[in-house]
């Protein structure tokens, strides 16, 4: 029998919900088990209603489900919030209390256990001890999991854990769970790795040798995963005073030659289109990281959305050419992250990556591995590469747009940069005609940059319908084309990590092929399948848009999808 098991576990903030989940994921991927897992917290320190939801397959799965296995409550709250979400024969565990129990209640306790293990504070150990015994897992990976986990903080810890995972698998070893299963020891399937981590990785393959930033969920982890081995790398993090400063201070560090970055959500991108529309028409490469969350203003600081694509499409004044992505996995996130440091390099370009907090925030299998695209290509000129160098001009006119680039104070090139419009050797004019001639020399990048974008990905591509989404809503739409074939929908999806220059011929070969089509996004206005009617002239014939600051079910959207075709028919 196949395996396909949700988990939640549900609490306030500082009641450990992560060190619980970390604990799970990291025995299933152990036995060489698939999971995705999800969090959902609120924005506070501690108090508020957290969760973090784990699903654990024998196969590839690469979304949340909608109904939960096994509820871990570790306050009553969790328990009256989610209790409509379990399935028939359903458990929920919580702390034994001195009230009468429904028939699906586990009663533990927890800190009176934890205590006896050597600590309250090791109550959540206890309560994982207590899951995996439910789920039928053998003590011996339990045991060695911790001990691996938390090793680095000396035998007594370690000890102290053990002793209170074995109490919670102990209590609940007894308790017959209809969704048990049979453990075989298996290689891991993969790395276990959320979107935050693997745009960082992503980064240093690419050479990135500057990161400025200032803190924002949910971009935060990945500045954080920078800072955490950039004494081991030639890479410099900075926490700036403010957005403004962080992409300012990334021009800077790419004007001197180094890849640099920055990382923020949408409130702080706002910030920083000052700064993006200076690399414009600077034409300094730049790589800019908008991990996005519900808006306008401070809107849902730790939830997720789809609602800045048309805006970092057209952020800053006036027209000049950029590259947008958004990737739809932790593994995509990892190339397209070094792919743009790439691209914004070779075509003097800003490179926007559009995540959001559910990939940034969300625990992955990546199947294959993360591989750095080797070595790392620069397009920047010296003494050496240019016929005279005492006459070096940054803007000189070309047929690609694209003009040698020099760096300052490696050569005879003097290099002359200006943030107003500018004649060829970087001196500010205001001539109609040098005005003309660099706008069409930053718009004449264009041609090129689009043949390197790459087509979206199709899925069942010759169905009657085409769901079609843009980043992390990918694994969600591809298990709802899933779901909607095994009830003899002819389905299938197009999914866009390349969003511009809109590859427009691509998406019209794609589309062309169904005789319907319909979005899936998260926001209100269907904002990719505007751009697809600016750019193919193609219309959708409708939608199904989440924007509760809630990931996707594959569930939701088959029944989305179902109820638009019953109001065509």
């Amino acid at each position: 029998m196949s395996i396909d098991i949700s988990v939640k576990i549900g609490g306030e903030a500082g009641q450990g919900i992560q060190t619980v989940g970390d604990i799970l994921a990291r025995v299933c991927l152990k036995y060489g088990l698939y999971l995705m897992a999800i969090n959902d917290f609120e924005s506070r320190i501690r108090g508020g209603h957290s969760f973090f939801q784990i699903r654990i397959s024998d196969k590839p799965v690469n979304a949340p489900s909608h109904s939960i296995n096994l509820l871990l409550a570790l306050d009553k709250k969790s328990f009256d919030l989610h209790e409509k979400e379990l399935v028939k024969d359903g458990l929920c565990l919580m702390e034994k209390i001195d009230a009468p129990l429904k028939k699906n209640i586990i009663a533990i306790p927890f800190i009176e256990l934890a205590k006896e293990s050597g600590g309250k504070i090791t109550s959540n150990t206890v309560a994982a001890g207590a899951c995996l015994a439910l789920l039928g897992a053998p003590f011996g990976i339990i045991r060695e999991i911790i001990t691996e986990g938390f090793a680095s903080k000396g035998k007594d810890i370690v000890e102290k854990n053990l002793n209170a995972a074995k109490a919670g698998y102990e209590a609940a070893g007894k308790v017959s769970f209809k969704f048990a299963f049979k453990w075989k020891a298996s290689r891991p399937g993969g790395i276990l790795i959320d979107g935050s981590r693997a745009v960082a990785l992503g980064a240093l393959a690419a050479d990135c040798r500057f990161a400025a930033f200032y803190p924002m969920s949910p971009a935060t982890g990945i500045m954080a995963h920078l800072a955490s081995v950039a004494d081991d790398f030639p890479l410099v993090v900075e926490q700036a005073e403010d957005e403004i400063a962080a992409v300012n201070m990334a021009i800077g560090a790419s004007f001197a030659g180094a890849r640099a970055m920055t990382a923020t959500s949408g409130g702080g991108f706002c910030l920083m289109t000052e700064g993006l529309g200076l690399s414009g028409i600077t034409e300094t490469p730049i790589v800019i990281v908008n991990a996005q969350r519900p808006g306008p203003a401070t809107g849902l600081a730790t939830r997720t959305a789809q609602a800045d694509l048309l805006f970092v499409i057209n952020a800053a004044q006036d027209e000049f050419p950029r590259f947008v992505f958004a990737p739809g996995s932790p593994a995509e996130a990892f190339e397209t992250t070094s792919r743009a440091f790439h691209l914004s390099d070779k075509y003097q370009v800003p490179a926007i990556i559009l995540v959001d907090q559910y990939l940034n925030d969300s625990l992955f299998i990546a199947e294959k591995d993360l591989k750095a695209p080797g070595k790392v290509k620069r397009f920047i000129v010296g003494d050496t590469d240019l016929k005279n160098p005492a006459e070096y001009k940054r803007y000189a006119l070309t047929g690609s747009g694209v003009s040698p680039r020099a760096v300052p104070c490696n050569g005879k090139a003097i290099v002359m940069v200006s943030g107003n419009e500018h004649r060829e050797d970087g001196h500010t004019s205001e001539s109609a005609q040098i005005r003309i001639d660099m706008v069409n020399k930053r718009n004449a990048k264009v041609v090129k940059m689009l043949s390197e974008m790459n087509p979206p990905e199709r899925y069942f591509p010759r169905s009657k319908i085409l769901l079609a989404g843009w980043g992390s809503t990918k694994g969600a739409i591809r298990e709802a084309v899933d779901i909607l074939r095994k009830e003899k929908i002819s389905a299938g999806c197009v999914n866009f990590n390349d969003l511009w220059p809109f590859p427009a011929a691509a998406a019209k070969k794609a589309l062309l092929a169904c005789e319907k089509f319909y979005m899936v996004e998260q926001n209100s206005t269907a904002q990719l399948g505007r751009l697809i009617k600016e750019q193919t002239a193609l219309s959708y014939s409708g939608a199904v848009l989440k924007y509760d600051g809630r990931p996707f079910y594959p569930v939701e959207i088959a029944d989305g999808i179902k109820e638009n075709l019953r109001k065509k028919s």
